[in-house]
């Protein structure tokens, strides 16, 4: 019999949590106020009974056993729950999977502001080892017309307390998200940022108005525009060239870029800028995916 869990509302993970057991440790984002996230907004948020997670947790071991290797803790915020609470799924996992090697969380600069670096490493050497955190821009207009929160210097800073706990970050930067106005200064200073917080893996996507948030209806009201695949070529160029990391696995493959690419930095920055200049110089012949294949 297939395992069934009954999931509240949509559920979102990481591209890379594809073969993960995931678990709502939480339902919602306690943020929630990005202005192009619709995500999350038809949910309340709320932290879910240690009971509810430890049947499905049972669940999960009577019918996969052993098999489960990687965990993601849904939804948008499980890092702000308390750390008693993570403590005790932490055991409940490990209990029930003697072959888990990963657990992992979105974590928002909000839950990052609260949870000291003592709790976030006690945590990491209970199994919770990666967080993905959605930096988006290192531009503080940009950041503040996102609404996410926390200027350039805030997230930097949050992001090393994990860093400082020996946590993997993986970091979102969203393409687009300066507009044609502050595209480059957004590229630019996003690979400042990145640089500064030196993440394990970094990823573009690229920002898409949605309706029903803020930010789409800026794009129905002409306020905001979308950026053609040749401008955000150039963006993308520019936030590579300006990223400098000690060693980040770099992908553009999410469903919402023109042009997935993927290397190690810095060992394939200069290929990477390379393919992109190539793009730029013969725009007519760029293998970007076309707008039916493309996805949030």
């Amino acid at each position: 019999m297939p395992l069934t869990i009954e999931y509240e509302g949509t559920l979102y993970r990481p591209p890379s949590e594809g073969n993960s057991l995931i678990l709502q440790a939480t339902i919602g984002c306690s943020w929630n106020e990005c202005s192009f996230c619709a995500m999350y907004r038809e949910k309340r948020f709320r932290v879910r009974r240690i009971e509810e997670l430890a049947a499905e947790i049972e669940a999960a071991r009577d019918q996969l056993g052993a098999t489960v290797r990687k965990v993601f803790l849904a939804d948008g915020d499980a890092l702000i729950a308390k750390a008693s609470y993570l403590h005790a799924i932490l055991d409940l996992l490990r209990t029930a999977f003697p072959r888990l090697r990963r657990v992992s969380c979105y974590a928002s600069p909000q839950a990052l502001q609260i949870r000291t670096v003592d709790e976030m490493s006690a945590l990491r050497e209970a199994g919770l080892t990666q967080y993905y955190l959605g930096v988006e821009s290192g531009h503080d207009t940009v950041l503040e017309r996102m609404q996410k929160g926390v200027d350039a210097a805030e997230m930097i800073r949050v992001a090393n307390k994990a860093k400082d706990a020996g946590i993997k970050l993986s970091t979102m930067i969203l393409l687009g998200a300066g507009g044609a106005e502050l595209s480059l200064e957004h590229a630019r200073e996003s690979g400042r940022v990145i640089s500064a917080i030196d993440p394990r893996f970094v990823s573009t996507l690229v920002v898409t108005p949605v309706a029903g948030t803020p930010l789409g209806d800026d794009a129905e009201r002409g306020d905001f525009v979308p950026m053609d695949p040749i401008a955000l070529t150039h963006e993308l160029r520019e936030f590579v060239a300006h990223t400098d990391v000690s060693g980040a696995v770099f992908r553009s493959n999410h469903a919402s870029n023109y042009l997935p690419l993927g290397g190690t930095l810095p060992k394939d920055k200069a290929r990477i800028v390379e393919t992109l200049d190539a793009v730029l110089n013969a725009p007519d012949a760029a293998p970007f995916t076309p707008e039916q294949f493309r996805g949030l």
